[in-house]
Order: structure tokens, then sequence, then C-alpha cells
């Protein structure tokens, strides 16, 4: 028998609406044959206070207890699987990432946006790389692979499972990052992004290797970039130098605190424009170091690490984002453009807005706002799940 999570009253509100998280709150018992041992990832109905079947998804001890895989009383059997993966993969090919010869990578699968609350896949090229957020996901990483195999039949030779970082609790601690089917000797490759070559290691990289949610963005700084003099803080692979040197630069600066990201960008650097592009890569802290760049620079990109991973930590993280901001507003040469983000979920993209206003007025600078800006559409949002809007951003003129 597959468990139950029985409701409180007027709690099914929510999925009415068609959201697909229950949080723990909500839940008013659990009917199991072993109820005090319900495995962390098991498959689950919900059922509302009045006993209908509302849903059915993977449980998960924690704030969110069931994510929520279909509304519908359906098997999740391999056929469901290739139907869910199929369905990612055609928007995919809608949205031009099938046999493209100018960008050979995209995100397959966003999570709930694709209607896979917990899983994440990355395709580079010919490889998959999967990551599990959630327990049921993991427990289904095999169904997984093989859909995949099925849906992209000769377009994929391997599938890497990276969700060691990236599972919950105890799970955590038992997972190993490896080969779900095929392999790779050296687990990196070179991708093409918009005509660009970017080296991707999945193995050993941040996330599964590259961030593909700024390609747009990146695409953006190109636009901007001739004749001006660029700052890339917190650079990892490099994707934002990459872009500014093809956009004509006159000189780029990246900086990350991780010695292996600074050599990255070099790499990323040497494969597009060889040993003579004008890029200089600093292994420094990037807060620190925007303090004292005086007016050095008239393009800067500020794309830290998210500084709110949950809504505790909310209010530090926006004063972190103001600091941050007001010190690059404040130093940026007149006519100067900066592009601000946050990768944070629980930042809403109105209150970044009313943060980077303060950083504005803190500078005492005039600012305009060019663009706004957020994820591109391999990573696509659920209406029904707000939360899925992650990235927001910012391009400001500053005079």
């Amino acid at each position: 028998m597959i468990p139950q999570i029985h409701l409180r009253r007027g709690k099914e509100e929510s999925l009415l609406r068609r959201h697909p998280w229950i949080f723990s709150g909500a839940v008013e018992y659990i009917a199991a044959e072993e109820e005090s041992e319900i495995a962390e990832g098991a498959l689950v109905d919900v059922y509302t206070h009045a006993g209908d079947f509302a849903a059915r998804g993977h449980y998960q001890s924690g704030s969110i207890a069931v994510r929520i895989l279909t509304f519908e009383a359906e098997q999740i059997d391999p056929a469901w699987w290739c139907r869910r993966l199929g369905a990612a993969w055609e928007l995919r090919r809608t949205l031009g990432f099938a046999g493209s010869d100018r960008t050979t990578c995209c995100r397959l699968v966003h999570g709930e946006g694709d209607g896979l609350p917990g899983l994440v896949v990355d395709l580079y090229d010919r490889t998959a790389v999967v990551q599990c957020h959630s327990a049921g996901m993991y427990r289904a990483r095999h169904e997984i692979a093989a859909a995949l195999r099925t849906v992209l039949g000769d377009r994929l030779d391997a599938v890497y499972d990276k969700s060691a970082q990236t599972l919950p609790g105890r799970m955590r601690d038992q997972a190993v990052d490896g080969y779900l089917t095929g392999s790779s000797e050296r687990g990196e490759h070179v991708v093409l992004e918009n005509g660009l070559r970017f080296l991707v290691n999945w193995e050993e990289g941040q996330k599964t290797g590259f961030f593909l949610d700024q390609r747009e963005n990146r695409e953006l700084v190109r636009r901007y970039a001739s004749g001006r003099t660029v700052l890339n803080t917190f650079c990892y692979t490099g994707g934002f130098s990459v872009y500014a040197l093809a956009g004509g630069a006159r000189e780029v600066v990246s900086i990350d605190s991780s010695e292996r990201a600074v050599q990255l960008a070099g790499e990323n650097v040497r494969l597009n424009f060889g040993d003579t592009a004008p890029h200089k890569a600093l292994t420094a802290d990037a807060v620190e170091h925007v303090k004292h760049i005086g007016d050095r620079y008239d393009l800067i990109v500020l794309d830290p690490p998210a500084f709110a991973k949950h809504h505790k930590a909310l209010g530090n993280a926006l004063q972190g984002y103001k600091r941050l901001n007001a010190r690059a507003l404040t130093q940026i040469r007149p006519g100067g453009i900066l592009f601000t983000f946050s990768c944070s979920q629980a930042v809403p993209k109105e209150l970044f807005r009313t943060t980077i206003f303060s950083a504005a007025a803190i500078a005492g600078r005039k600012v305009r706002i060019l663009h706004q800006l957020t994820q591109p559409a391999d990573h696509p949002i659920d209406i029904y799940h707000p939360e899925g809007e992650y990235l927001k951003g910012l391009v400001l003129y500053v005079e």
C-alpha cells in the first residue's frame, strides 16, 4: 500500500491552486503499514481532510513534507518518467537546443518548472548531469537515467549523477557521485554557448560544472562591453569575462576567492582568444576587493553566490547586497554600466530592486535601469510555483 498523507482541515487550498509542495505543518497524520518508519523519499498519496485523493509525490522529513509529482492517481512507472522527461526535452527542442551548432549545453530539467520537484538535469553535449535535491528523486535516479536514455536515444553517451552535495541529511553522507550509465575519460568537455567555447568539468566543478542560467545575461554583457574596462566579480569559470572580451572590451579583470575558479577563468579565456587577450585573473575576496577599485572600471558585474539560502538569512543577505552594490555604484566611472544579480530564491525581485535603490541612494549617483533580468527559458517557472523565479538582475546606467 502507498502510504497516505492526510491533511489538516483547509490545508488543501494550495493543492487546489496546483502548488507542488506540502509543508509539514499541513499534515494531520500519516497512514502507513509502519507509520513510524515511513522511508525518506517514499512515494505517498495526499488526501484532503475530507478523505479525497489530491496528489501523489515524494515524502521527506523536514519543512517540505511532500513534493508533488502528479495531481492524478497515475502510476509512477518507467512510462511515466519517459513522458515527463520527454515533455521537458520537447520544450528544449522548441527553444532551439536540439542540433544547435552555436549552443551545445542547456538545462534539460528544472525541478518544479518541469513538473519534477527536486530534480535538475543539465545537458553538456552528449552527457546528462543529474543533480537530486530530494530523497525521492535520488531513490529514482536509475529510473531517471533509463528514461533519459530512452528519450534522448543516440544523442546521449553518458549520465552522471552529482547529488552527493545537494541531498538532505543522512542521505548526503551515504551518496557517492558517479556514472549511472556510460563514462568519460576525463569528466570534462568543451561545450559551445552562443558560439563561445567553455571547458566544463562536471565531476569536480561547482553545481553541475557550469552556470547555465546566465547565458542570455552574458550575451547582454557582450553587447555593452566594447571599449570598456570590465570587472567581473565572483567570476567562477569566467563566463562574463569571455563574453566581455568577445564584445571588444579594452581590459577585463576576473576576481574569485577560489584559486581553481580563477584558473578555470584563465583557461576559458585562452580557449577562445589565446594568450594575448587583455585579461587578468586574481584570487581575492571580491567583497573586499570592491572596496578599493577607485574609478578604474566602467562596466562591473556583481554576480555573488546566494547570500540567503533560506528566509531566516534574508535580513543579513539584503544588507550584504546593499553594501556590495553601494561600493560599486560609488566608484564606477561616470557613464558606467553595472550588472547586478541575486540568485537567492528567498529574495523576491521587488525586494532586490528596493535594496539596489537604497544602494544607489547611499552612493549619491544618478542611476537608471536599462534592463530587468531573470533566468533563461530552459529554466522555466511553473506559474503555480512563483518561488521558482530565483534569478533576478538589473542593468544600471550610472551617470
